[in-house]
Order: structure tokens, then sequence, then C-alpha cells
């Protein structure tokens, strides 16, 4: 994965949309609407904090994350399975892989990169968000050893008022081989 720079927001910008425009059932799982979720200030804002990533295929986008180094007020009203510090904590934000390379593994060797990034800088867990009609997200999450930590009725703009699932991934005693046997 690299860190995207500055200068490649519309690249960045580009691929949301194209995500959005020609991922199969969009409507029914992510439902994602530009410029409702992900806007145009929320990937900047990744972008300004050097927390927006890529992940090439050559020169090719392949998929793209945001992933903060600690977790936002927004997860406090969740009961984890560890007491931890904000600071302690990576966060997955926007994980999208490029339509040409759905169903090709890409999100595996994602989530195995963004943990590895995670345990190199330190972080005791990794914790998310997802619509709970996001059933290939959830299975994927699952597949990684994310454990479910509870559900809140939230209001989006791109959904209104809609059911969230909170997962963490507890990053002591993980290792890649068990993600390995999911390849």
């Amino acid at each position: 994965m690299q860190l995207v720079l500055a200068g490649d927001f519309a690249l960045v910008r580009e691929k949301y949309i194209e995500v959005i425009e020609h991922t199969k059932d969009m409507n029914i799982h992510a439902r994602w609407i530009y410029g409702q979720h992900p806007t145009d200030a929320m990937i900047q804002s990744y972008i300004d904090r050097q927390e927006m990533y890529l992940f090439m295929d050559g020169q090719n986008v392949a998929g793209m994350t945001g992933l903060t180094m600690y977790q936002g007020e927004e997860y406090h009203g969740v009961i984890w399975s560890q007491r931890l510090k904000d600071d302690e904590v990576a966060s997955l934000h926007i994980l999208a892989v490029a339509p040409e390379y759905q169903g090709k593994g890409v999100s595996k060797r994602m989530m195995e990169a963004i943990i590895s990034l995670a345990m190199e800088k330190g972080k005791k867990a990794i914790r998310l968000d997802t619509l709970a009609s996001n059933i290939p997200a959830r299975h994927m999450y699952k597949k990684f050893g994310f454990e479910y930590r509870g559900k809140q009725n939230l209001y989006a703009e791109n959904t209104g008022w809609t059911d969230f699932l909170y997962y963490e991934l507890p990053l002591k005693g993980w290792n890649r081989q068990e993600a390995e046997m999911f390849r």
C-alpha cells in the first residue's frame, strides 16, 4: 500500500466514483452515493492527514482506503473487547476495490497490508463500522478474525436511519498464517 500524495486527489475521487457507479449491488450493500458518502471533503481530509492509501497493481489503482492511527469519538459508545486509548487503535474507513479487480482477492491482500501497517505502528486493535446490509464486507472482516462488537442505529446522508455494525480485530497474537487459509 502506498500513501496518497496531496496532488492525487483527482485520481482518488475518480476511482471512488468508478467504484460507486460500477460495483454490482452498491445500492444494496454499501449504499454509497458520491457527494454524500464519500465526499470530496472527506477524501481530501484523509489525504491532508496522510491517512489515505492506495493498493496498486503495477501502475493501476486496485483499491483504496482511509486508515487512521486512532479512533474517533463515534467509537466511544461501543463495548469493545479491550479498553484502549484512542491512539492505541487503527480505524478503517471507506475501503473500496476498483471494479476491474473485484472478485480477484484484492480485498484480502489489502486487509493483510492494513493489518501489517497497523502492527508496524504499534496498534493494539483495528476497529471499523459497516452497514448491516454490507454482507460481503461483513464476511470478509469475519474471515480475518474481526469480532462483532455491537450495533448502533444512526443517520447518514446516503442511507437515512440505518444499522451500523462495529467490528474489532485485536492484534495481539494475530498472525498472517491465520489469514492465509482464506486466500
